[in-house]
């Protein structure tokens, strides 16, 4: 058995919205009128940026032109970097506490090369035992092929996993591998969350 987690949102508290990036990055909030495919492209550039197919220069460019040049290439970089805003409370201790249980941790987790190293510093993501993440990877949540990669690397199917993730869709793609997957509310504290659902599961 294994226990999974996402990342943002689950372990780390992150920007939720470009507004709220602005304010942690200290870059003020202007005008935009986006265009009818605004959502689209900006989904499309995420997506090959977390799989590895755009550098990071080239990221920060895309999107400032995807603005429209609001924000220019280096306010956007600014902006990416204050993406992760901090853990979440009691979780480096509760990964102990699975770990001493005799569980396997492991991250799967869509990000970028510049998250990467930031994410790793953080105290509960640093300790798990096994890491793997998209740009790593080159495969995105919710395609079903992350989740067959992730059962690959560690050596077990899907019904040997508990994963926690924040977003609907990726716990659907999860339980349509037959993994025991949770939301967990982005939006309260989810150590208390996890603990929960592993104790109902009588792995605490």
């Amino acid at each position: 058995m294994i226990i999974c987690f996402d990342l943002g949102g689950v372990l780390v508290r992150i920007c939720r919205s470009w507004s709220e990036g602005c304010r942690e990055a200290g870059i003020p909030e202007r005008e935009h009128q986006p265009g009818p495919d605004h959502g689209i492209r900006q989904v499309d550039l995420i997506t090959r940026y977390q799989t590895g197919r755009v550098d990071c220069e080239g990221f920060f460019h895309e999107l400032s032109a995807l603005f429209d040049g609001v924000w220019s290439p280096q306010e956007v970089a600014k902006i990416h970097h204050a993406w992760i805003i901090e853990p979440y409370a009691g979780t480096a201790a509760l990964i102990s506490e699975i770990q001493t249980a005799g569980i396997r941790t492991a991250c799967l987790s869509n990000t970028s090369h510049s998250h990467w190293g930031p994410l790793l510093e953080v105290p509960a993501i640093a300790s798990l035992d096994v890491q793997h993440a998209s740009h790593l990877l080159g495969l995105h949540k919710p395609d079903a092929a992350i989740y067959r990669a992730f059962e690959d690397a560690v050596g077990l199917s899907g019904e040997k996993i508990i994963f926690f993730d924040d977003l609907e869709d990726n716990i659907t793609a999860a339980r349509a591998a037959d993994w025991d997957a949770i939301q967990i509310d982005h939006a309260s504290e989810t150590a208390p969350q996890i603990r929960s659902a592993l104790e109902r599961r009588r792995l605490l």
